[in-house]
């Protein structure tokens, strides 16, 4: 009898011991998550994500579904489907849709002849709205009959929850990406060799129509890190600032995107530090409320051993 009662009472101190536990593991959930919620706060963009191409394993996300405009990112889908057409040697005539298509400069005139490569140089170097425009109208005819062939893309490489409605990413109603369909857009057109050249670009000289051009590239990390291997940037007040690009690092090739950021400046702070940080692998970070990073301290990149070719080109 006295011996059932001891066991009895160790039973009972063991399940308080247990139940002790678990409510010291429940209360400090909350605090873990939000430590790392803070983390994801401190970027300032909308939505962003790091992917490692290779594995496509998600290392850092942010609203990572969230349907935001894409601004000129648009235009590394846009160039993918005109080169699945097109021969970058082929001459394009500049229509008046494409040269009266808002943009930065330089801007391209009414009949002027240009090859589909330096059409790309000027869609991705220097975001012009009218060269997107240009290379739409050679593939399809026109910018209408050309969209949905950058739908039937995007949905071919996995980015369902993406829709475009022109070329050039030009603000309109229902034209939306999430940085989860961006990163693998991205991924998709480093696997044509003219594409990735042009984004690793960070000055091109160009030959239009007898007339030479300059073209600097709106990518700052070509400048900030060595192994940044190029992106794309976009603007418009609707979608604010937003990149897509990728850089190769000691464990591989990781793709960023960040939509929606406030600033130019937030946005180029943004994707360095998330480039800079050491990730813990083997977690998959689904939202901003459990986003987890390590933090480090900031260090250089490490450069790669071959020799990087020169950034500046003569065409």
């Amino acid at each position: 009898m006295i011996l059932r009662e001891k066991a009895k009472c160790e039973i009972n101190s063991s399940q308080h011991v247990k139940s002790f536990l678990f409510l010291l593991f429940i209360l400090f959930i909350p605090a873990f998550l939000s430590l790392k919620a803070s983390e994801a706060a401190e970027i300032s963009a909308k939505a962003a994500i790091v992917v490692e191409s290779a594995s496509e394993e998600i290392l850092f996300a942010k609203n990572p579904d969230l349907k935001l405009p894409p601004a000129s990112t648009t235009k590394v889908i846009t160039v993918m489907v005109a080169l699945d057409t097109l021969s970058p040697d082929e001459l394009v005539t500049v229509s008046r849709k494409a040269s009266e298509t808002p943009s930065v400069p330089p801007r391209l005139r009414e009949g002027e002849k240009v090859s589909v490569k330096n059409l790309l140089h000027f869609a991705l170097i220097r975001s012009i709205n009218g060269a997107a425009v240009a290379l739409a109208e050679a593939a399809a005819g026109s910018e209408d009959a050309f969209v949905p062939l950058m739908n039937k893309k995007a949905a071919s490489l996995g980015a369902l929850n993406t829709q475009f409605i022109n070329a050039s990413g030009l603000p309109g109603k229902g034209q939306h990406t999430t940085a989860r369909d961006l990163a693998k857009i991205l991924k998709e057109a480093l696997t044509y060799p003219l594409i990735s050249g042009i984004l690793d670009t960070k000055v091109a000289s160009l030959e239009v129509d007898g007339k030479s051009v300059i073209l600097t590239n709106t990518n700052y990390l070509l400048w900030a890190d060595e192994d940044h291997l190029g992106g794309k940037t976009g603007y418009t007040r609707a979608a604010r600032h937003c990149f897509v690009g990728a850089s190769e690092k000691e464990d591989g090739v990781l793709i960023i995107a960040l939509l929606g950021d406030k600033t130019r400046d937030r946005l180029w702070t943004d994707a360095e530090k998330l480039l800079a940080q050491d990730f813990e692998k083997g977690k998959i970070i689904i939202d901003a409320e459990k986003a987890a990073y390590k933090k480090v301290t900031r260090r250089k990149a490490v450069h790669r051993s071959k020799v990087k070719k020169s950034r500046t080109k003569s065409l």
